[in-house]
């Protein structure tokens, strides 16, 4: 029995149980994928491809000026990717096919995709469809009309990493799945404008949770944003649900805000892959991300 037949026995009498209740769409398991991509030898890796070390900061980063220009652009580079999938993402391409082209631009811009080889990840962007939450690895299963699909882009650029992702809508998607995907991306505008020089970091979560509770909807906590620079990922930790983080924003941090939303409950599930996670109850999930820089009076989006 491989991986989605084990699965699909453990957990698919819930996902046939709760369809309806969520709306009309396919639940997702993982199926064939291909091998991973090669970057080319004259583009600038980070240090966990060629030295096999991940760098993490003690604490949250006050970036310089030099720093922030390197921030912006990285950010620039993952966001003009990132906003080139419209013209691809329709039923019938696969999600191999997405990373394939999410791939081939980074490279084109002289980047390296971060996601490749990180942590033992195999592809160069996360695609994560319906019931899957987060870290979906690209297979060779065609989008179908309904569903949707967060892409998840990272680039090395210059020795700075940009972070963005969103979920599109697939075709024809059911209301449902409409409504899901407009509040997440509302509960993003909504944390980014809370955000300014010494507000507490948990105060990003407290928005989060009120405005999805308020719409019916759950923040899968278990998925945070975090510090980013010359470092994939590092303090501060971004919770995006009820939280007593400590700390404040100050001038020239750097950080995603990535909330994950669901119409089921809070609960997931690492698949056997030991990336792919998926919702326990079948419901579709949602999520939108940007890196954004504090400023002297609030907070600038970068991979816009």
């Amino acid at each position: 029995m491989d991986i989605t037949q084990r699965t699909a026995a453990a957990l698919g009498r819930v996902w046939r149980t709760n369809v309806m209740r969520f709306g009309v769409y396919d639940k997702v398991l993982p199926v064939e994928t291909s091998p991973s991509r090669i970057v080319p030898d004259h583009i600038e890796k980070p240090d966990y491809i060629t030295q096999n070390t991940i760098y993490v900061p003690e604490a949250a980063e006050v970036k310089t000026i030099e720093k922030i220009n390197g921030m912006r652009e990285s950010c620039k580079v993952a966001a003009s990717i990132l906003n080139q999938l419209h013209s691809i993402i329709k039923p019938g391409i696969t999600t191999d096919k997405i990373d394939e082209f999410v791939h081939t631009l980074t490279v084109e811009a002289g980047a390296y995709p971060s996601p490749l080889h990180y942590m033992g990840f195999p592809k160069s962007v996360c695609t994560s469809v319906n019931n899957v939450a987060v870290h979906g690895i690209p297979d060779l299963r065609e989008l179908k009309d309904g569903d949707i699909i967060n892409v998840d882009i990272t680039v090395f650029f210059k020795q700075y990493h940009g972070d963005c992702s969103k979920t599109f809508l697939v075709g024809n998607v059911d209301d449902k799945g409409q409504q899901l995907v407009g509040i997440t991306e509302e509960c993003l505008d909504i944390a980014i404008k809370c955000c300014g020089p010494d507000v507490p970091f948990c105060h990003i979560g407290s928005v989060i949770y009120r405005h999805a509770k308020k719409n019916g909807l759950t923040v899968l906590p278990a998925f945070l944003g975090h510090g980013i620079g010359e470092y994939f990922h590092g303090p501060p930790e971004i919770y995006h649900t009820l939280n007593r983080y400590p700390g404040l924003m100050k001038p020239g941090m750097t950080f995603t805000i990535e909330p994950v939303l669901s119409h089921g409950r809070e609960n997931t599930v690492i698949l056997e892959d030991d990336w792919t996670v998926v919702t326990e109850d079948g419901a579709r999930a949602a999520q939108m991300e940007h890196t954004v820089l504090i400023t002297g009076d609030g907070a600038e989006i970068l991979t816009k």
